[in-house]
């Protein structure tokens, strides 16, 4: 149980007792309470006594009159009157604390009052059963009796208070009760015993019916009460007085030492000024150079030395920098380890990833770091760039080991360029630059490493060059849709097109979608591009199904970047499209690559259940070619299946090498999908897809990518789409066969 819990459970029961015990007093002594000796007894206690408490100086102890007057209840009237005056006296007590500006709260007033009540009445009880016990009168008669009843009460009341009290406080503050008794209970003794000497002498005075002598020792017992506050006052002052003038004094001697030990210090430190000067001006400079060539976290050589050093290799010229190799290094994810970590942990793997390259690497290298997660290193004397191969592939098994920081395993990978000197190199930043380039090739092929050359450097300049272009594609009209029919390979029947993408820029030409659509990917500029696809194709497919009746379920198949997938926005830009199109959801087809698909399996079956509630068709493209798992594939809401064109191609003309094909088709057809294959060339190809069972397909033996006008004239034409010495084949095995395949009518090949 918890401390609150406890002490909460103790106060409700001490509560409940003390207010048990009260009525039963109440109900007792009824009668005897509207007695007016009682009353004016009561009243006295109850507004007087509370301001008649006195705390000795220096001390946590408060004399009060209280216990006087309880004692003095049980001379006078009784037990059960005792227990009701308890009651009242704490009432005024805690009343007259808030009128001190001490607050109690109700619950707190409550349980202070149940506490009195309960001691009082467990003292009564206490005294009857020792009374009984040895005989004693409750009213006693003689001397001896009186105080030996006054002793039994002040010890009982200081027994049972001491124990109520340290009971709270050993809950409160969860200390041993026995301990928190010593601490309390003999405070708060000297409270009980001067209660009842007082209660007894003042019941000897009221008994003694000498009127003239109890007024006499009242006055005396007043003016005795007011001259020990004001010597109480005084002397409290007096102390606090003297207690100030000793700090005073005692600051003023520390003041004095403070100041002579200063001069001293000072004394001291003018004769060893210039000895001091000296070396922190040394020490000044020595920090000055680790500041301006060292990296303050990894201790690493810092861009600043490594410049230094290459420019040096430059100036030495290239029979001797020959010889040397520069690789320049670049961590992967490492701003995940950041975001999900914290920097502190980055940090320090930082610093690790400084200690494994360092031992990997020769003594005489130059390991740098450049910022962030980049580094550099500078090796020697190597005979070719296959040994500086050897180094990179050295270093990438090293930073690829887990890393374990904190409780936390931390895998991370690197990406390397290397760069040897070259004639070309006219200053450190042209060798940074080259290394680079075949880090980001590295990174881009996701290859562990990379070696430079000048085909590189070509390839990047263009890669780079592309892009900025790319950015102007759409607003200069460069970028055009093409269109592939997509075939029934039951009827031969046109059920719709796939939308491809082309580039034709004034200056390049052609720019093939291989090498544009990887850095619009990039580049994140395949979004704004995906949109305007989605618009341009939705828009022209309707405008497509108005030419015939017969082809108001005319389709249009767009792919769908990863990029669109991981980002929000896609069902909603779909929706918009289509609502301005005004065209059929089921008329659009999304397709998403395998590898897309599975990269973030959960995320791409949240979107393409939205897709799939909209009513939009789904295909999973380039099937074969990933990663598929299973327990993915039969969850996510595909309703068409597209065979990449490679198993396709490689089928022989009888039918080799077509297992593959058989499996994947069987595959589609238990998991209730529509199959299409791509990239059918050939008519045995075409044959064995339909012998297989495939649905639908597309490739050049039926049509290549036409643009927009020569699409729609081909749906003017209506045109079937198998050519006739295909279809001339069928029909004689047909005869010679008596099969049930359907009746194909002739037609050419598009061209």
């Amino acid at each position: 149980m918890s401390k609150e819990k406890s002490l909460k459970l103790y106060q409700q029961i001490i509560v409940l007792l003390g207010c048990f015990t009260l009525v039963f007093a109440v109900v007792r002594a009824f009668f005897d309470l509207l007695s007016w000796e009682f009353i004016l007894f009561s009243f006295f206690t109850i507004t007087i006594g509370p301001r008649l408490n006195l705390k000795l100086p220096r001390s946590r102890v408060v004399l009060g009159f209280s216990d006087s007057l309880i004692f003095l209840s049980f001379l006078l009237f009784g037990g059960e009157e005792a227990i009701i005056l308890a009651a009242g006296e704490m009432l005024a007590a805690c009343l007259s604390l808030r009128t001190n500006g001490i607050r109690l709260n109700f619950n707190t007033l409550i349980y202070n009052i149940s506490s009195s009540t309960l001691t009082t009445s467990l003292t009564y009880l206490g005294w009857l059963f020792i009374s009984d016990k040895m005989g004693l009168s409750f009213i006693p008669t003689e001397t001896s009796q009186l105080v030996t009843m006054l002793g039994v009460l002040s010890i009982l009341q200081f027994i049972t208070n001491s124990i109520f009290v340290s009971s709270y406080y050993s809950l409160k503050n969860e200390t041993p009760l026995i301990k928190q008794w010593k601490q309390d209970g003999f405070s708060i003794s000297i409270t009980q015993i001067a209660g009842a000497c007082i209660a007894g002498v003042t019941y000897k005075l009221i008994t003694s019916g000498d009127y003239f002598a109890t007024s006499i020792s009242l006055v005396v017992i007043i003016f005795a009460y007011l001259n020990y506050r004001k010597v109480m006052g005084d002397m409290t002052s007096s102390i606090e007085e003297a207690e100030k003038a000793q700090q005073e004094k005692a600051e003023s001697e520390r003041i004095r030492a403070e100041q002579a030990e200063k001069y001293a210090l000072e004394l001291s430190k003018s004769l060893a000024d210039q000895e001091i000067i000296s070396e922190k001006l040394q020490e000044s400079n020595i920090a000055l150079e680790q500041t301006a060539f060292y990296d303050t976290l990894t201790k690493l050589p810092n861009r600043a030395y490594l410049i230094e050093r290459l420019n040096l290799l430059l100036e030495l010229g290239i029979d001797i920098s020959n010889k040397y190799f520069v690789l320049f290094l670049d961590l992967k994810r490492f701003k995940n380890i950041n975001n999900r970590l914290g920097h502190t942990i980055g940090d320090k793997v930082l610093m690790l990833v400084a200690k494994r390259v360092l031992r990997a690497v020769k003594m005489e290298d130059t390991v740098a770091r450049l910022g962030g997660d980049e580094f550099a290193i500078i090796l020697t004397d190597l005979k070719s760039a296959e040994e500086a191969k050897r180094y990179a592939r050295r270093i990438h098994q090293k930073l690829t080991h887990p890393f374990s920081l904190n409780g936390h395993k931390i895998f991370s990978d690197v990406h390397i360029g290397i760069s040897p000197f070259d004639t070309e190199h006219q200053k450190p930043e042209d060798i940074l630059r080259d290394a680079d380039i075949a880090m980001h090739y590295a990174k881009e092929k996701e290859l562990p490493f990379a070696l430079f050359d000048k085909d590189l450097r070509s390839k990047v300049l263009e890669t780079i060059k592309l892009e900025s272009h790319l950015r102007f594609a759409l607003e200069k009209n460069e970028l055009s849709m093409f269109y592939q029919p997509l075939i029934s390979l039951a009827d031969g029947g046109i059920i719709g097109f796939e939308a491809l993408l082309r580039w034709q820029h004034p200056t390049f030409g052609f720019v093939s979608p291989a090498q544009f659509i990887p850095i619009a990917e990039d580049s994140g500029q395949i979004i704004p591009i995906t949109n305007w696809i989605l618009e341009q194709t939705t828009d022209q497919i309707a405008k497509w199904q108005k030419i015939s009746p017969g082809y108001k379920k005319l389709m249009v198949s767009v792919n769908i970047s990863g990029k669109h997938i991981s980002q929000d926005g896609l069902v909603e830009t779909v929706e918009t499209c289509l609502r301005k199109a005004k065209l059929k959801p089921a008329s659009l087809k999304l397709e998403i690559t395998e590898s897309t698909a599975m990269e973030n399996a959960e995320r791409t079956i949240e979107i393409l259940s939205e897709l799939n509630r909209i009513g939009t068709q789904l295909s999973i493209d380039d099937f074969g070619t990933g990663y598929s798992s299973l327990s993915y594939l039969h969850r996510l809401p595909f309703d068409t299946l597209k065979i990449d064109r490679s198993f396709v191609y490689s089928v022989g003309e009888n039918g080799e090498n077509s297992e593959i094909l058989q499996t994947i088709i069987s595959l589609a057809k238990n998991l209730k999908m529509k199959v299409i294959a791509e990239g059918i060339e050939t008519e045995s190809q075409l044959r064995l897809l339909r012998n297989l069972g495939c649905d639908f397909g597309q490739g050049y033996l039926m049509s290549k990518p036409l643009p927009v006008d020569q699409a729609e004239t081909l749906l003017y034409q209506k045109q079937i789409w198998f050519p006739q010495s295909f279809v001339e084949n069928e029909m004689g095995e047909t005869l010679s066969n008596t099969s049930n395949s359907p009746i194909l009518y002739p037609s050419k090949i598009a061209q």
